[in-house]
């Protein structure tokens, strides 16, 4: 890795070592949104991160900025700064103005329908969109939607009354958002290359593999503790077979989701579906067999609300399910294979790689 991701990470590690404990976790998951953690976010520039160069962002590239979001994900940072990063691309890209805060985009559900239409001087808009990450604590949403054919951007603060609250396993907002209303032509744009629907899909499944990758590290690192620690029989857990088994596949799986997350980083400026595909269902994997595995090292204990491995876990389960789950893309990959036919799949396997 480069200087400037080392550099990114380290500095990352120290904010979120700091300022993001057990309880600023648990109080989050109360529903009290944690402003100094936030602040300090912000401030540290981890949220524009991904702004291109060309338009007004630091020049960092990818692969480095998604080093902050892995560590993001290890420390469980109850934030949506994986959301934020990728909507303040988009506007930065679509020219749209910069809009301060934690934000969100949407649609993050295939089945989602959003229609946008000419209303004089101003756009109409209509549809509902699901499970949108953090909603009701965003300033804004970033929506990526058509108009006769084209990709468009809109940027709006949705009410409180259109939103109606969820969760996932995790504890995290995922909130249905009811979308009717004008919408001013200044915060509507054409999409870019590169902020279409699909592409959004994409991105997000590129930044939840670094969490993942992150949480999962966390979890090795919390199991080798434990089983250290944890006296049976008059030894350490960690000295019996069959524990040393359990903890060999974890590191190989914790492993294999580091690689899959530096494989989605790589593919990232350009989106090349093929590899964020590839590596969103390997971190997808990793996260349902690095879960299981530490549980069942743990036992009991692991799922209890005091002791930190749950919140890890509970991450995991979850975001292997957003941007599209290991199905999803897997089917991605097999449609691509099938039209590649035998001549091409090996040139597809390794562009994608």
């Amino acid at each position: 890795m480069s200087a400037a991701h080392d550099l990114l990470t380290d500095s990352a590690e120290r904010l979120f070592g700091t300022l993001c404990d057990q309880a600023v976790g648990a109080a989050a998951e109360a529903g009290v949104w944690p402003e100094a953690l936030w602040r300090a976010v912000e401030a540290a520039g981890f949220t524009e991160a991904l702004v291109p160069e060309e338009c007004g962002g630091s020049g960092i590239g990818a692969a480095e900025a998604c080093g902050a979001l892995a560590v993001a994900g290890q420390f469980a940072a109850p934030i949506p700064l994986a959301e934020t990063m990728l909507a303040r691309r988009f506007l930065a890209r679509a020219g749209l103005p910069p809009i301060a805060g934690p934000l969100t985009v949407a649609p993050v559900d295939r089945r989602d329908a959003v229609t946008l239409e000419r209303a004089g001087a101003v756009w109409r808009l209509g549809g509902r969109v699901r499970r949108v990450p953090w909603a009701r604590q965003a300033a804004a949403l970033v929506l990526v939607t058509t108009h006769d054919g084209e990709a468009m951007l809109v940027a709006l603060a949705v009410p409180a009354e259109r939103i109606v609250a969820g969760r996932n396993l995790a504890g995290e907002p995922r909130d249905d958002v009811t979308l009717d209303g004008l919408i001013v032509a200044e915060n509507v744009a054409p999409a870019p290359g590169g902020c279409t629907r699909d592409d959004l899909l994409a991105a997000g499944a590129a930044l939840r593999a670094q969490q993942i990758a992150g949480a999962a590290a966390s979890v090795l690192a919390m199991t080798l503790r434990y089983a250290g620690e944890r006296v049976q029989f008059g030894r350490p857990i960690g000295k019996f077979q069959a524990v040393q088994h359990n903890i060999a596949m974890l590191a190989g799986e914790t492993a294999s989701a580091a690689a899959a997350a530096d494989m989605a980083a790589a593919a990232f400026e350009k989106l090349d579906p093929l590899a964020i595909a590839a590596a969103k269902l390997r971190a997808g994997e990793a996260a349902s067999r690095v879960a299981a595995l530490a549980h069942q090292v743990h036992g009991a204990i692991g799922f209890t609300r005091e002791f930190a491995l749950q919140n890890a876990t509970r991450r995991l389960w979850s975001w292997r399910e957003e941007f599209g789950k290991e199905a999803h893309w897997a089917e991605r990959l097999g449609r691509a294979a099938v039209a590649a036919g035998g001549d091409g799949l090996w040139a597809m396997i390794t562009a994608a790689g």
